[in-house]
């Protein structure tokens, strides 16, 4: 079979290997499609976590069960895997809360993931992870999406994003986007997005207005003049950045909530805040992370019921020789979505 390789920072390599057989209990897995996010582009610039090299990356994936020694799966099943495994033994896992694992994995980075035509899935990530059947009729670039889109909606929910909110968003990228249908789904009153580099893109998801965050203070007028002089109820941050950090308090109302969502390169971690405004304004500043043990099925199940458009955010279908290429396309902001098709046929430019 063929395979990315994610040999070192900035390098990955297409390598032909063995293709495996499945593990005891496990499945092997034919890829159809995987996605491109955020994390992978970080990955593929500062490194793996733990320092792991020589590996598989690519963890939203569809494909089909190509081999089986499961019960509970066949060959020709189709299936979503989502890349989060968990102990099922510390105190977070005991109380319902996989995502917070104190000893989390992932496919990708410590088991090989879906940049490569198969993928071997051990008996354990069965067990501790995420795999869901896509529903009849779901195209496989579109439930490879539902990654994505569960961590989404698990963060509206932990966050009770609801009727009448007024909710700003900030970052104009796929997970900007998919903030603003979520919160349009929940029933809104009033969504806004704030971005830079995408702004033409974000149109496509109808927010009420698309502001401009290269003049900050631009937008902190106008979403007081959309909230009444008093801010937004909950501002979410999607996008990997601290400076929207520190923005993101002066756009909150009293007693509104602030929601670090995602990462940032471990590069550039740390911030400061104004830690008056959170004394004096009584606001909740809080994080969020992936998603509880439903959240696959959530998330396909938004799809298939028309909440969420995996085909707004699809901008792009690589090979695997191109993995690098789509990489690059996401952190430009070229795409905002891009989806590697393993057994796309690769015409060498030269």
């Amino acid at each position: 079979m063929k395979a990315a390789v994610f040999k070192d920072i900035r390098d990955m390599a297409i390598e032909e290997r063995e293709t495996p057989a499945p593990p005891k209990g496990g499945l092997l897995i034919k890829v159809r499609a995987c996605g491109i996010c955020g994390g992978d582009v970080r990955n593929f610039h500062n490194g793996l976590k733990d320092g792991i090299k020589n590996q598989i990356m690519g963890h939203e994936i569809a494909g089909e069960v190509a081999e089986s020694d499961s019960a509970g799966f066949k060959a020709g099943d189709q299936v979503a895997l989502a890349p989060d495994v968990s102990c099922g033994e510390c105190w977070y896992c005991k109380r319902g809360l996989v995502n917070l694992c104190e000893r989390h994995r992932m496919l990708g980075t410590h088991f090989p993931g879906g940049f490569a035509q198969y993928m071997a899935v051990p008996e354990e990530v069965l067990r501790r992870g995420f795999i869901e059947r896509i529903p009849d009729g779901m195209p496989y670039r579109h439930a490879a999406f539902a990654e994505t889109a569960a961590a989404v909606l698990a963060c509206q929910q932990l966050n009770g994003v609801s009727l009448g909110d007024r909710v700003l968003i900030v970052g104009d990228g796929p997970v900007g986007c998919l903030h603003v249908e979520a919160a349009k789904a929940r029933g809104a009153g009033l969504v806004l997005l704030a971005g830079m580099d995408r702004l033409s893109m974000a149109a496509a998801f109808s927010p009420d207005e698309i502001l401009d965050n290269r003049f900050p203070e631009a937008v902190k007028k106008r979403v007081l003049e959309l909230t009444d002089g008093i801010g937004a109820d909950i501002v979410i941050i999607a996008v990997p950045s601290v400076a929207p950090q520190r923005q993101a308090l002066e756009l909150a109302r009293k007693r509104g909530r602030v929601v670090i969502y995602g990462g940032v390169p471990r590069s550039d971690e740390m911030t400061t805040i104004n830690s008056n405004t959170i004394h004096y304004r009584e606001i909740t500043l809080t994080g969020a992370f992936s998603y509880p043990a439903t959240g696959l099925s959530d998330a396909l199940r938004a799809i298939r019921a028309g909440q969420i458009h995996p085909e707004l955010y699809i901008s792009a279908t690589v090979p695997l020789e191109d993995v690098v290429k789509g990489i690059e396309m996401v952190k430009t902001g070229e795409a905002l979505k891009v989806m590697v098709d393993p057994w796309m046929y690769y015409t060498n430019p030269d």
